[in-house]
């Protein structure tokens, strides 16, 4: 609609418009650029980057559920020093903020990372993945309190970026850990990633997947994710990035509603890119 002014602020960044892809569901290249313009995205976001490359997750990697999909794909990615050459230059250039999404198996690793990316100057903020789990006991890093506010203090002093923490709805209480997330540093936060979950493949009477587990995502979670962001929006200040389902224009608005500021599409973009 002519005249509607639909940009918001994510930790005093502007973004044209609240919608954006969740990280490693849309991969920003040519064949996308034919018929969808990134310029009109609210941001761009990368796949998931550590700091060496990753090959990911062995086949099957994705299997369809009712009304959504489990994934275990790995985040496999080309790693950091690739990311600041090629991929963070071409982002910039496509016009709108862009969010590089980063993760790391131990502190050091994040720190690192973050503080590489924030020293190319071609980032608007950090989104820290932190589901993955860290080295040291096997821990996802926002499913523990302690884990999280480590993870966040260390990637706070390697970098002045503002930093998006994206949690884990595998906790006893999603809000709860934003709490921590804001103590720590968070200036924003993505609610919620997947969900763990598994399928047996029935003909061959073992995990559909070739890493057993994986990650539920779809209008199946919407429900949840709409809970755990109105749940969050009542117990913090700082900003809310909504995913988790949505399809359609009227599941953004619901988030929306329930106190996220923008929202991120990611499995719809499997079964419709526009």
């Amino acid at each position: 609609m002519k005249g509607v002014e639909l940009g918001v602020s994510i930790a005093g960044v502007r973004l044209p418009n609240p919608v954006l892809p969740a990280s490693g569901t849309y991969e920003i290249d040519e064949p996308h650029d034919g018929f969808f313009s990134a310029g009109e995205l609210g941001a761009l976001v990368n796949k998931t980057i550590f700091r060496e490359p990753r090959a990911g997750n062995p086949p099957p990697r994705i299997w369809e559920t009712p009304s959504g999909m489990l994934n275990a794909i790995g985040i496999p990615s080309k790693g950091l020093a690739w990311f600041l050459s090629e991929e963070l230059p071409r982002l910039r250039r496509l016009g709108p903020p862009v969010i590089a999404s980063i993760a790391g198996n131990d502190l050091a690793e994040f720190a690192e990372v973050a503080g590489a990316v924030g020293e190319s100057a071609l980032a608007d903020l950090l989104e820290l993945d932190l589901s993955c789990p860290n080295l040291r006991d096997g821990i996802p890093w926002a499913t523990n309190p302690d884990r999280l506010r480590e993870v966040l203090a260390a990637v706070r002093q390697a970098t002045r970026l503002p930093l998006i923490a994206k949690l884990s709805p595998n906790v006893r209480s999603v809000a709860d850990m934003a709490v921590v997330a804001e103590a720590s540093g968070a200036a924003a936060v993505s609610l919620v990633n997947t969900y763990q979950g598994m399928a047996i493949d029935l003909g061959t009477r073992r995990p559909a997947l070739g890493n057993l587990t994986g990650g539920l995502s779809g209008p199946a979670i919407r429900p949840l994710a709409v809970y755990a962001v109105y749940t969050a929006y009542k117990r913090i200040r700082i900003p809310i990035i909504g995913m988790g389902g949505i399809a359609v224009w009227q599941d953004a608005v619901e988030f929306m509603l329930a106190g996220a500021t923008a929202v991120a599409v990611g499995t719809q973009n499997f079964v419709n890119p526009l």
